[in-house]
């Protein structure tokens, strides 16, 4: 699976249990972390954790590895990280204070219109 295609795989799977603000950032060449960062957020610790689980189960459908999930519990940033992209569930409070936008400013925002299924 592309790059590309995991990223879509992961905007449906937050799409899907309503995650807000859904942001995806082009780490290439910025960051050796990952190619992309998928930020979003839920208005509730409930919401945060179902967003977190969605990705988590789609993944694994897919046959994906999850290399690392941390923050669950407590469900106010779950850090799920796919390899090439890794995705950011903010509870909505912890978004702003955070705001991993502004930190990684010099990386474009990908176009996420079309990606939505």
């Amino acid at each position: 699976m592309s790059n590309q295609e995991l990223l879509q795989l992961a905007v449906n799977a937050v799409d899907d249990k309503k995650a807000e603000q859904v942001v995806a950032l082009n780490m290439k060449g910025i960051s050796l972390i990952a190619d992309f960062f998928l930020i979003c957020h839920g208005n509730s610790e409930k919401q945060v954790q179902a967003i977190a689980h969605e990705l988590k189960k789609v993944a694994q459908e897919q046959g994906i590895e999850i290399k690392r999930l941390e923050g669950y519990e407590q469900a106010r940033w779950v850090l799920i990280d796919l390899g090439d992209v890794v995705v950011h569930v903010f509870h909505k409070d912890e978004r702003a204070y955070y705001n991993l936008e502004k930190l990684w400013g010099d990386a474009p925002t990908v176009e996420l219109e079309g990606v939505i299924i």
